[in-house]
């Protein structure tokens, strides 16, 4: 006698193997589960089911007709075939039917190599099309808003993008118009897909119908390299793959995080990729002039000794920078034993900045705040919100920064450093989840990771600091700060188990 399942499972059988889920769950995902992609177009995990395609359908046993894999949920007994010959013939004939004026675009279009239609041809088709007549043909470049591009005779009318619009974005931007083969994906009425998160669309698409503006034609998807990362736009922390080549970044897509993203992002994080190439501080400066390492840290060093000695230095932290480089300079700063403060900027880690200021025991105030005591400060990053341009004119200020920007333009000592796509490193979001990033491209010049670049200060100001890389930096890091105490340094991008006291989520 067979066990009976619990009150929240059911147990099916899906091609003979037995498989027990959650009530609710649908038998397209049970059967992924047991290693069987059945083929959809509509579906996606993230919205709502509409079994419009019908590319996903099954024999499921006392049912005389197929079913739609992905609306029919699992039942307890429930017995469903997916490679009987009359699933397998009927999704073929759904994949031929899709096909009828479907373009022969491959060649030109943006998404060949991650098109579901081109995979689904060659795995389960690959026959040349047994209808004759002319295709019908719709527009091919459709300006839907700022930032997508539509190819109607592409579109397989899936309504993914409909719904990604209505369901993550929470605005009705786009439907479909007119019936049958002359049917097209339009915008609704008085309507332009511009919402923040529109870019979505296109990862959702199943074919090369949408796509970006901000990407399209500039190379094919198996040129491209993808490296796991975490979105540094904001203090969210979405996790992303960031796509390069050549040691360039070329666009930036979500990652699935359960906990944090799901399958989403916004454009404006999509975007922060340009900001890898554009001002950047390939080299040191002193007075605005050109300086090798040696000579600007050895300078640095001499300039700082007068405020170390008078208590009128000031350390500045910063939360568009990891919590590696933070950790290390907040360490520098509790040995110079003077006053700190830091960044209240509203950016990636401004939780982590808290988490490591508040275990070291370090004073902190918003740096707008900057008392007139102060004679020199060093500054991590290129924000230094508040702050009065003329005052810093008239102080010594060493800035560790990325770019040359802002405040930067006017720093009597500029180091370089790596941003945030060219390091290993980690950062805490509004949640308080620590969680990895990868270096996916080579930082420009003589930038160096943060942490190093305050190594090398640090020795020239007689403090024993002594990292070799991020991995060692981390493990000191998670030592001093008992929230992260036990997070260990992976080296794929993922959420890491803990989060420090207090946090939200």
């Amino acid at each position: 006698m067979s066990e009976t399942a619990a009150p929240d499972t059911v147990t099916l059988t899906i091609d003979g193997q037995s498989i027990t889920v959650p009530k609710g769950t649908n038998v397209l995902e049970a059967a992924k589960l047991l290693g069987n992609e059945i083929s959809a177009f509509c579906y996606h995990p993230g919205l709502k089911v509409v079994a419009q395609c019908r590319q996903c359908l099954v024999s499921v046993e006392k049912n005389p007709k197929l079913q739609p894999s992905c609306q029919q949920t699992c039942g307890e007994g429930m017995v469903v075939h997916t490679t009987d010959t009359l699933s397998t013939n009927a999704r073929r004939q759904m994949l031929e039917f899709t096909l009828v004026n479907h373009p022969i675009d491959c060649p030109i279009c943006d998404k060949a190599g991650e098109c579901t239609l081109q995979k689904l041809y060659f795995d389960a088709d690959n026959h040349d099309s047994r209808v004759d007549t002319a295709k019908v043909h719709k527009d091919k470049a459709v300006d839907l808003g700022p930032t997508v591009v539509l190819d109607q005779e592409r579109c397989i009318l899936c309504s993914r993008c409909i719904r990604a619009c209505d369901e993550v974005a929470g605005v009705h931007q786009l439907d479909f118009a007119h019936r049958g083969d002359h049917e097209v994906l339009t915008t609704a009425p008085g309507e332009s897909l511009d919402n923040p998160y529109s870019l979505n669309v296109v990862d959702v698409c199943p074919v090369g119908a949408l796509t970006s503006k901000d990407f399209r034609f500039t190379m094919r998807a198996w040129e491209l390299e993808a490296t796991q990362s975490v979105c540094n736009g904001c203090s969210t922390g979405c996790n992303i793959e960031v796509h390069h080549r050549n040691g360039r970044a070329w666009r930036i897509v979500p990652r699935y995080n359960a906990a944090v993203n799901k399958w989403w992002m916004c454009d404006e994080g999509r975007l922060t990729y340009h900001d890898l190439r554009e001002h950047r501080l390939a080299g040191a400066t002193v007075d605005g002039l050109p300086a090798g390492w040696d000579r600007a840290i050895r300078v640095a060093a001499d300039r700082l000794a007068s405020g170390r000695a008078q208590g009128q230095l000031a350390v500045a932290l910063s939360g568009t920078c990891t919590n590696e480089d933070n950790f290390a300079l907040a360490m520098l700063a509790k040995s110079w034993g003077h006053g700190k403060l830091r960044s209240a900027d509203i950016n990636a880690n401004l939780a982590g900045v808290k988490a490591i200021a508040a275990a070291l025991g370090l004073s902190t105030l918003p740096i707008f705040e900057l008392p007139t005591t102060v004679k020199a400060i060093v500054a991590l990053g290129d924000v230094l919100p508040g702050v009065d341009l003329a005052r810093l004119k008239e102080i010594e200020y060493v800035a560790l920064a990325s770019h040359e920007r802002g405040p930067v333009e006017h720093a009597r000592i500029a180091l370089p450093i790596a941003a945030w796509a060219e390091v290993s490193a980690t950062v805490t979001n509004s949640a308080g989840l620590v969680q990895r990033m990868n270096a996916a491209v080579p930082a420009p010049g003589q930038a160096l990771p943060g942490w190093e670049a305050v190594v090398r200060l640090a020795q020239a100001t007689s403090v024993k600091l002594a990292w070799a890389s991020a991995r060692e930096v981390h493990a000191d890091m998670t030592a001093a700060v008992p929230a992260w105490n036990g997070l260990k340094w992976a080296r794929e991008a993922r959420p890491l188990a803990l989060r420090f006291a207090g946090s939200r989520g």
